[in-house]
């Protein structure tokens, strides 16, 4: 259709009330009940502005966005009232629609009447789609509207700083999170933070919080354990003209597991991307025509610097180190001969130079590919190109040293696994929520011989594998492994199978770890090496011990009694002869399995 006949026909499509209403329900995952319905307009079926895009783009374009609002609100009380449904009723509305006199209170209130609702029960949704926003008129409004008995909520929240914006303005009762970020959040430790920011922001704002877009269970379950209380989308219900009024089967299933989701975490160097810019030292800089001998007298005036960059038009061109340029001057006529020289004779023309949004990995890599100079002399940081500051190779170990240390904590360099920090936040997870799970403490037997016969290097690879079968035989969404250090691990298993998944992780590290062992030890079942006291004895082939504790609400309350208890299991496991796993029975007031907590399969909320 041409620019005229697509107005033409959106015309008629408002005269002639051609619109339909979908509806989509929000789900409340505390009491697991359907909370209200959004209402999504759509055009004519045979009409190129069926789509919504196509709808409200062809009546942005037309002036006609104010009429298409109106016509949609009145069609969706008009639908909501026809079926009777519970809830509130979520109606989506332009900024410019909002400021716009069709919509003022008494006009809202009279549709209202006349579809037989209250006020309390329409909620709209703002979507910002408008470049320039008077967010006074904006905040008035609301005001007016609030007055009135209608509360407003963001929609989309994260799509843009003016959605952020918005929230702080306008004060609305909910905020819609955008479904990128609901999306795979199961699998992103990034997008959990920033959900789990937003919760906490809601929660000092005084609103409630909608996840749009939720797919699948597993999303559901990371949902559902971050505290968000509503969400919506395929999983729980599709855009209908007869929306569901109960959420279906898997979702309650899900809802009642009281399963705790095992949460990604962030890998070990990806603390490692902090920008350069922290290493920043502001330095004053000299131009390549200043004499020698002022950069000199600069340098004695600020003994800190270790060098002084030479920049040009705000551009950096080369470097000129303390030693390097002291060198100069101590020998005999030294002073004569360089005092009047431009320093550019003197500088290192082909400086470091990094811009500070440099993530420290990449810079470290930098500084090694440079060399000694880069480190020891140091390197120059800049902001599009013109000079910032200086950066020392002392600061960057320093830095990239402690970073280290901090994501050794949180995961262990040789496995990846999280380490102890993640592992006692899981657990308190776990305990907070008075669940009951198994902690089972694996350990290696016989694993500093073996060190001592075939070296570090072979002892990482028994641990590796160690950490790979724990990765492959425990389900990813229910039990948490982690790496307590050397090779020490544990799982917190939620798998009500958890006994099985053990004895098989026995019997598979008993055999894929022949392979790390030389034949004629295989043979012999060991090997000779010095023990603990220097004497040569026989050592036997390394095998696995675990020891397993059922952690109830009952018997346990913090992260050290499981500490504890699971440490005296893992002990009792290890005097067992050969790979053996020891279940504390006195713990164990309801068998050896999770099924008395549930009888939920494990995959159920996977």
């Amino acid at each position: 259709m041409s620019h005229y006949e697509l107005r033409i026909h959106l015309e008629h499509i408002l005269e002639n009330a051609r619109l339909m209403t979908l509806l989509q329900p929000v789900l409340d995952l505390v009491e697991g009940r359907v909370m209200g319905y959004e209402a999504l307009s759509r055009g004519p079926s045979n009409s190129p502005l069926h789509g919504p895009q196509a709808l409200f783009r062809a009546a942005e374009q037309h002036g006609l966005l104010s009429a298409l609002d109106w016509a949609c609100v009145r069609l969706a009380l008009k639908t909501h009232s026809r079926l009777n449904l519970p809830g509130q009723l979520f109606v989506n509305l332009s900024p410019g629609s909002l400021l716009d006199p069709t919509f003022e209170p008494d006009a809202l209130l009279g549709a209202l009447k006349k579809a037989g609702m209250a006020s309390h029960q329409v909620v709209f949704e703002i979507t910002e789609n408008a470049s320039a926003l008077d967010y006074g008129d904006l905040r008035q409004a609301v005001s007016q509207l609030r007055a009135a008995g209608i509360e407003v909520a963001i929609d989309d929240l994260g799509e843009g700083f003016s959605s952020l914006r918005l929230w702080s303005e306008l004060k609305p009762a909910f905020v819609k999170i955008d479904k990128h970020f609901i999306s795979g959040i199961h699998q992103d430790p990034h997008k959990i933070q920033f959900v789990r920011s937003i919760r906490q922001l809601a929660e000092g704002a005084h609103s409630c919080v909608i996840a749009e877009g939720v797919e699948n269970t597993s999303e559901l379950a990371v949902l559902k354990d971050l505290g968000i209380r509503y969400a919506q989308g395929y999983l729980i219900g599709r855009p209908s003209p007869v929306p569901i009024r109960l959420p279906p089967r898997e979702v309650e299933t899900c809802l009642r597991s009281g399963k705790v989701s095992v949460f990604p975490m962030l890998h070990a160097r990806d603390g490692m991307h902090v920008p350069a810019s922290r290493l920043v030292m502001s330095a004053p800089s000299v131009s390549p025509h200043t004499p020698s001998q002022d950069v000199l007298d600069l340098m004695m005036q600020h003994p800190e610097l270790h060098a002084v960059a030479v920049v040009d038009k705000g551009t950096p061109v080369g470097i000129l180190h303390r030693p390097a340029l002291l060198d100069q001057f101590i020998g005999l006529y030294g002073r004569e001969l360089h005092g009047r020289k431009p320093c550019r004779e003197l500088m290192d023309p082909d400086p470091l130079i990094v811009d500070k949004a440099t993530h420290m990995t990449e810079l470290s890599d930098l500084v090694v590919k440079k060399g000694k100079a880069a480190f020891t002399q140091g390197f120059i940081i800049t902001t599009e190109g013109r000079y910032l500051g200086l950066g020392s190779g002392f600061d960057l170990m320093r830095e990239v040293t402690e970073m280290q240390i901090v994501a050794a904590r949180y995961a262990n360099p040789l496995s990846g696994l999280p380490g102890n920090v993640p592992i006692q936040e899981h657990m308190e997870r776990l305990l907070g929520n008075s669940k009951t799970f198994v902690t089972a403490y694996f350990d290696l037997d016989q694993f500093k011989p073996y060190n001592d016969v075939y070296g570090f290097r072979r002892g990482d690879d028994i641990i590796q594998l160690l950490a790979r079968i724990l990765r492959e035989s425990c389900n990813a969404e229910l039990d948490f492994i982690g790496h307590i250090g050397g090779d020490d691990f544990v799982v917190l298993f939620q798998s009500l199978d958890w006994e099985i998944r053990c004895h098989g992780m026995l019997a598979r590290f008993d055999r894929e770890c022949q392979a790390l062992f030389n034949p004629e030890h295989v043979a012999d079942g060991g090997y000779c090496s010095e023990d603990r006291r220097g004497v040569m004895a026989f050592h036997s082939l390394v095998t696995l011990s675990i020891g397993a504790v059922l952690v109830d609400p009952t018997n346990f309350h913090q992260y050290r009694e499981v500490a504890r208890a699971a440490s005296e299991a893992k002990r009792m496991a290890k005097r067992i002869d050969g790979s053996s796993l020891f279940v504390d029975q006195r713990r164990m007031p309801f068998g050896r399995t999770l099924a008395s907590e549930s009888a939920i399969p494990a995959a159920d909320c996977a």
